[in-house]
């Protein structure tokens, strides 16, 4: 590899994990540059990242862009570029009288050398934090420190369920072509639908693999994400479930009920039904509640919690029971303002959900989901089960509901009844 073109060739592209340029030629522009891949609507584009002054100015380009870029910036601007990729690290030098001096090494060969004094580091003996974004020295990025974070822009690589590889349901759904190209105008939806995914393989663990599994998704809607656990628990990872789509339309339950059939889902029902009163089952390992509106939301947790689920995930939407509810002295002059309120009022709601979910003997947590497609909500709540003891209140809690003038529904539904306590005792 002798020029400076062939360089890029090999490593601008998507093995990128980054490249930097530093060794600034003038003092009237950037101090360093810094170049990751980044995915913007479904194409890989090179975002480069200036830091001039106390400033960062960010510019997007194609490839042939970027490598135009770096080119220039050789040229006159900056005297060193290291880039560091999934299989490849390189480094190019350009001295003061011009003479420009191209370097690479293969990760493998990178593990073993390190860097000149430093050849005993071990891969990996840095934590993520400590990872530095600069460069070192000549040879540039320490061994072990690869900023593996970055390569979370490059979703290509990393989704579940990968572009490319026709999915029957997510044609039909409009998400893929038959090629397996992703349509950009869902690109979105499919973004989220391999996030929802990653979910589901986070709580593996707790689902048995010696029966049939019972998943119970109320609200499925569409079902884009109800065929979708289907097909990756069933199709891909061989797990044994039966799961049930519920819903109020019967026109949308009608549609998917006639793919599962066609796409012989012979264990994914859909029926037309409400979240409070549906009896069709008597246990469930794993209820799914997606945007279900305000106190809908609280009528399947509670059912979930009273089918013994070992996994609840849950992505609340439309909590105007307690901006009815809400009121406080202290907090007054804050939630005069309609919006605030509003946003606090949805905080609180889902904040107190997921602490009687831990009273219900749940490991519970709160994580970023991506927004769905007709409201900006976008906070999921996973709930797992730990112990099959039910706890009172937490004064903590019951003090803070008080001062609140607060009574979520969700708390009535799971206040313990006398035959329950007698049980417990």
């Amino acid at each position: 590899m002798k020029t400076q073109n062939d360089f890029f060739d090999k490593l601008i592209n998507e093995q990128l994990i980054q490249a930097v340029l530093s060794g600034p030629r003038r003092k009237d522009g950037a101090s360093r540059v810094k170049i990751r891949p980044v995915e913007l609507k479904g194409e890989i584009y090179y975002q480069a990242s200036a830091f001039v002054g106390n400033q960062v100015l960010h510019s997007n380009y194609t490839r042939e862009e970027v490598c135009e870029y770096l080119e220039k910036a050789l040229d006159g601007s900056f005297s060193q570029l290291q880039v560091q990729g999934l299989e490849l690290d390189g480094t190019i030098l350009v001295s003061k009288k011009g003479k420009v001096t191209i370097r690479t090494k293969q990760k493998a060969d990178t593990q073993k050398t390190g860097l000149k004094g430093e050849g005993d580091r071990k891969n990996g003996s840095k934590g993520e934090d400590s990872r530095k974004n600069d460069t070192n020295g000549e040879d540039g990025w320490r061994t072990g420190e690869r900023p593996a974070r970055i390569l979370s822009h490059n979703r290509v690589k990393q989704y579940i369920l990968k572009e490319g590889i026709p999915v029957p349901f997510l044609v039909d759904l409009g998400v893929m072509t038959a090629g397996g190209k992703i349509v950009a105008s869902r690109y979105d939806k499919f973004r989220q639908i391999n996030r929802f995914l990653e979910y589901i393989e986070d709580i593996l663990p707790q689902l048995p693999r010696d029966r049939e599994i019972t998943i119970l998704d109320f609200g499925c809607g569409k079902s884009y994400l109800t065929f979708a656990m289907y097909y990756y628990l069933r199709e891909l990872r061989g797990y044994d479930v039966n799961i049930i789509g519920l819903d109020l339309k019967t026109d949308v339950i009608r549609k998917c009920s006639h793919l599962a059939e066609t796409y012989g889902y012979e264990k994914l029902h859909f029926y037309q039904g409400d979240i409070a009163d549906y009896e069709g089952v008597s246990s469930v390992d794993m209820v799914v509640t997606l945007h279900a509106c305000d106190t809908a939301t609280d009528y399947a947790l509670a059912k979930a919690v009273e089918w013994g689920a070992e996994v609840i995930l849950s992505v609340p939407c439309c909590q105007h029971e307690l901006n009815r509810q809400i009121r406080n002295e202290m907090l007054s002059p804050v939630l005069h303002y309609g919006i605030l309120k509003e946003r606090m009022a949805a905080l609180m709601t889902d904040g107190i959900r997921a602490q009687l979910l831990e009273e219900q003997g749940c490991d519970t947590q709160i994580l970023e989901f991506i927004d769905m497609e007709h409201t900006p909500k976008n906070l999921l709540i996973r709930a797992v089960r730990k112990e099959k003891v039910r706890h009172a209140h937490t004064p903590a809690l019951e003090d803070m509901m008080r001062k609140l003038h607060v009574s979520p529904t969700l708390a009535a539904l799971l206040k313990p009844r006398p035959e329950t306590e007698r049980k417990g005792e």
